[in-house]
């Protein structure tokens, strides 16, 4: 794609929330190569993605930028957490407005061209417990995703969480995930089958690693929560263990 765009993203809505994501080479063109969260307030050149493409999501409030080719400038409005804005690397971008409490994910592709990461490699993971599950220290001035132990290939964050629900209550065969609070708090319950802790995420400078074979459930919401998750591999049916019970014997290797 040479000219900036709209991408519509998918928005999946039931009585626990709002749910839309992102993936490296389908509703994005190019690999994932950084991610960050930025707020209005806080920094505002998004022109340090120079020679990148990059895609732009409003999670919250609303956003008007400034895109320039070189021979003329347009405004675009983001105001809807499952609309993305594509800006292909030869166009300058600049926030011009913004409004109280928003924030805005910026994906970027590598500087130069690459390949979509490949899978996960499944069948070299080792067993992990409720201590691998580590908080990650993000850069506070950018809030970039670095530091984490995994390419990047499907990006999804939770909106609109109505108070008192709980999501999550499932397990992973081999995705690895990072979830952050962009906004508000809520609390997450982890289990190995041995053994359970609870973390509380409420900063948006720090993320909750969650390796596979770990039953997770999230809960305490606070109101406007934005929960953001970064996952090391596209959505795949058979990559989940939804029921206890199953978790519980995948766990003693009798699946």
């Amino acid at each position: 794609m040479k000219r900036e765009q709209f991408i519509e993203l998918p928005r999946i809505t039931d009585r626990r929330g709002t749910l839309s994501f992102i993936e490296a080479g389908n509703q994005i063109p190019f690999p994932i190569a950084s991610v960050c969260w930025k707020y209005g307030s806080q920094y505002n050149d998004c022109d340090i993605y120079k020679a990148r493409d990059k895609v732009i999501v409003a999670l919250s409030g609303s956003f008007t930028f400034l895109l320039d080719n070189g021979k003329d400038e347009r405004r675009c409005i983001l105001n809807n957490p499952a609309q993305a804005l594509y800006i292909p690397s030869i166009m300058s971008c600049r926030l011009e407005g913004f409004s109280a409490n928003s924030i805005y994910l910026v994906i970027s592709s590598a500087s130069s061209p690459a390949g979509l990461p490949g899978e996960t490699e499944k069948n070299q993971l080792k067993t992990f417990s409720v201590e691998d599950c580590t908080l990650i220290k993000f850069p506070l001035i950018q809030n970039s995703a670095e530091n984490i132990p995994f390419d990047i290939k499907r990006i999804f964050y939770i909106y609109d969480i109505p108070p008192e629900q709980t999501r999550g209550m499932h397990a992973h065969k081999y995705c690895h995930e990072v979830l952050v609070a962009t906004s508000g708090s809520f609390q997450v319950e982890l289990d190995d089958g041995t053994s359970k802790k609870n973390i509380v995420l409420d900063r948006p400078d720090h993320g909750l690693y969650i390796p596979p074979g770990i039953w997770a459930t999230e809960t305490e919401y606070s109101s406007g929560t934005v929960c953001l998750a970064l996952a090391s591999d596209v959505y795949d049916a058979e990559n989940y263990i939804h029921t206890y019970s199953e978790f519980k014997k995948y766990r003693q290797h009798e699946n």
